[in-house]
């Protein structure tokens, strides 16, 4: 056994510092490479051909390609992604909307309805009365 074996007190405490420094260096570049790649696929104010242009200097020059996208485009890059996430809340917001609306219909509504068919004639006043103490009551509306 002539190779030398190295122990983890071996191992000197600033290298395992730098070795973790460099590590999230590395983790750090492809989370930026990777947001920039989706950001250049977002924007809607490039041509086709210029995406292609950004994504080619990217991958073929990533550090170069990466630094010059960041400086010449970054600004709105933050934008874009408010812009994406506002609008991801809005169509939740309107998908909630529409979900707790669906099949339910409140009170009032019911009353109006109700105060509709009476004008013209359909049911008679005892039937309206009865008909809205139902939906006074919680009984007459209709859930789903």
């Amino acid at each position: 056994m002539s190779a030398q074996t190295y122990l983890a007190y071996d191992f000197p405490l600033l290298s395992a510092f730098w070795t973790m420094l460099v590590f999230f260096l590395w983790v750090l570049w492809f989370v930026l490479l990777f947001r920039i790649i989706v950001d250049i696929f977002r924007d809607d104010d490039l041509s086709g051909g210029a995406k292609a242009g950004w994504l080619v200097f990217c991958i073929v020059l990533p550090f170069l390609g990466v630094f010059v996208y960041v400086i010449a485009r970054g600004k709105n890059m933050g934008r874009r992604e408010q812009a994406q996430a506002r609008a991801q809340q809005e169509e939740f917001k309107a998908y909630i909307r529409e979900t707790a609306a669906d099949g339910r219909t409140s009170s009032v509504d019911e009353l109006a309805r109700l105060s509709a068919i009476r004008e013209r004639g359909d049911i008679t006043d005892e039937e309206f009365r009865r008909a809205k103490d139902l939906v006074l009551s919680g009984h007459g509306t209709t859930r789903h």
